[in-house]
């Protein structure tokens, strides 16, 4: 689909909150665009190309952003294999297990393509394309290059395993999600009780800040219940495959399931 040999293109399958937000970015900055998801919702830039799979939305493009749930990426993996490329470089960006990512590699191994750990490091709104991101794989030096001429935050990880930038992302959401659970539950409990503006002053002696900022957390926690509990139970997987009893993090998986299904 690429229109010319020297115009950068780039594939994003799944186009969801985190998906949609770079395909404008990325539109926004000259680059092509193309990709598929099976019952997008979002708003998507006007010169979008919107293929008929995900097989068809990987064709010619350079890079391939995977922004789907953990739950269909070996599905995804699988539906593209047969027209990747080895020129092409494909990142994993879903929020997974190491061994998950490695799964996945092995999927795509036979292709040749260029495999990249990516792991996004923040909420994607505000700064979408801007984000933080952590590459980890053969093929992060390449991604990082072909981005340089754009306003990316991308971290390579030198010599680091496919798995590692997932590991250092889920190590990291143990404390973030742990953290925000705790505020939820806090201030709910305030509310019912008719302390929030006693529990409020009890979390700003501990994590500082002000209102705005419990209530980001709070607010964080309900609107991005169902990705973060995807992101938690990966958590909950590479902890229990060394032989951890995540506790804590149980716990904020099952409170973000709850809230799933309250928003139901």
């Amino acid at each position: 689909m690429k229109n010319s040999d020297t115009e950068l293109c780039i594939a994003i399958l799944g186009l969801g909150e985190a998906g949609s937000h770079f395909a404008r970015d990325l539109a926004a900055l000259g680059i092509q665009v193309q990709g598929w998801d099976p019952n997008p919702q979002r708003p998507l830039p006007a010169n979008f190309v919107l293929a008929e799979n995900n097989a068809a939305a990987v064709l010619g493009a350079d890079l391939i952003f995977s922004v789907n749930l953990s739950t269909v990426s070996e599905e995804v993996a699988r539906e593209i294999l047969p027209v990747l490329r080895p020129e092409q470089v494909f990142l994993e960006m879903n929020t997974s297990a190491p061994d998950k990512k490695r799964t996945i590699t092995s999927i795509l191994n036979p292709s040749g393509v260029q495999f990249v750990d990516l792991a996004i490091m923040a909420p994607v709104p505000p700064t979408g394309i801007r984000t933080p991101m952590l590459a980890a794989g053969p093929g992060a030096s390449l991604f990082q290059q072909k981005m340089s001429a754009y306003p990316l935050q991308i971290e390579v990880l030198p010599d680091a395993e496919i798995g590692m930038a997932a590991q250092l992302k889920l190590l990291r959401s143990i404390v973030y999600k742990g953290i925000a659970g705790v505020i939820y539950e806090a201030v709910e409990g305030g509310r019912v009780f008719g302390q929030e503006a006693y529990i409020r002053e009890q979390i700003r002696s501990i994590i500082g800040g002000k209102d705005e900022l419990i209530d980001r957390f709070v607010s964080g926690t309900y609107t991005h219940a169902a990705r973060r509990r995807e992101e938690m139970a990966a958590v909950v997987e590479m902890l229990e495959i060394k032989g951890l009893e995540a506790w804590m993090s149980k716990a904020a998986r099952d409170q973000l399931g709850d809230l799933v299904e309250r928003q139901a």
